[in-house]
């Protein structure tokens, strides 16, 4: 098979296409295979990586830049990359892993990509296969979440539920759909605790899962959100009856309310001191303003009328003696 699709893909054009060939040589195919392209292939791809995070992480400490190498080098990240460039067409397999489904295997797919940067690095040195991999990685490493250390959707989702201690998800392969050498598979994601089942879809089953669990996550998430708004939210204040106040009438008087619950009118002077019966219990239905304007204008016509009575009798009381 004409492998220039594949060498323009990988942005890198072979001069000794037999090491092209090697690196897509899967050991069920013959004695001249791909593993040991493959060894050489996973140092180099570890070494551009560590440089790529390197130089993009800068506030990153050396344990968790470590954890997030492992993640972006790891077999579903390849066969990530070895679904982009539909490497699976240009396997070279044994008669056994043709029949068996090898060539959408994801073990078998992540061998010969690293395979393959092996055997760029031996046709065209260091330079060309770092530059390779760069290239290749730049739509992994755009999606880095550093907080998340570069986990994947199903990692994530399986810690998420162990924190809250809710059931781990259940995933479910609900179709397929496509011919043997290009399928799409449909998972279903559910959380029957948090009532979410969602589907996602991808090139092989693990990929579906993937989807699916990105999705359960958010769903999860926006959950918890919703939850923590309501548990926010100010409870209705209780009304409470205002507690009644007497206020000054005027300049020569004014009702102060006494231990009696009854109010006293008391002058300028301090001495007269007139009772005047009051409620006790405010009043319970709230007065038009008008109608409270009378009530003051009545009141204070009262109590100015006891003072009078009161300094009257006291004049005709100090006459009498005299």
């Amino acid at each position: 098979m004409d492998a220039q699709a594949l060498q323009d893909a990988l942005g890198y054009q072979f001069s000794a296409k037999g090491l092209l060939q090697q690196a897509l040589t899967h050991r069920s195919h013959s004695s001249l295979h791909n593993e040991r392209l493959e060894f050489l292939g996973d140092s180099i791809l570890n070494c551009v990586i560590a440089s790529l995070l390197f130089e993009r992480f800068a506030k990153i400490d050396e344990g968790d830049l470590s954890r997030l190498r492992a993640n972006l080098v790891k077999q579903q990240s390849l066969y990530e990359i070895a679904q982009r460039l539909e490497l699976s067409q240009y396997l070279r397999l044994g008669e056994g892993e043709l029949k068996s489904g090898g060539f959408r295997r994801p073990s078998i797919l992540a061998d010969t990509v690293e395979a393959l940067f092996g055997a760029i690095f031996l046709d065209g040195g260091f330079d060309a296969a770092r530059k390779t991999i760069s290239r290749l990685y730049v739509p992994v490493l755009e999606t880095v979440d550093p907080k998340t250390l570069g986990k994947d959707a199903k990692t994530l989702l399986q810690e998420y539920m162990q924190s809250r201690k809710i059931a781990l998800p259940i995933y479910t392969v609900v179709a397929t759909h496509g011919a043997a050498h290009s399928q799409e598979f449909e998972v279903e994601c559910a959380i029957p605790k948090l009532s979410i089942q969602v589907l996602g879809s991808g090139g092989s089953r693990r990929g579906a899962e993937q989807a699916a669990a990105k999705k359960a996550l958010e769903a999860a998430q926006q959950l918890a959100l919703a939850a923590s708004k309501r548990a926010r939210r100010p409870k209705q204040a209780q009304l409470s009856l205002p507690v009644a106040v007497a206020q000054k009438q005027d300049g020569t008087a004014a009702a102060t309310p006494s231990k009696a619950g009854k109010l006293v009118v008391v002058d300028k002077a301090g001495e007269a001191a007139v009772p005047v019966e009051a409620a006790a219990e405010p009043a319970p239905a709230k007065a038009a303003p008008g109608e409270k304007t009378r009530e003051r204008t009545s009141a204070r016509a009262s109590a100015e009328s006891k003072v009078a009575e009161s300094s009257e009798a006291a004049e005709k009381l100090e006459a009498r003696v005299a």
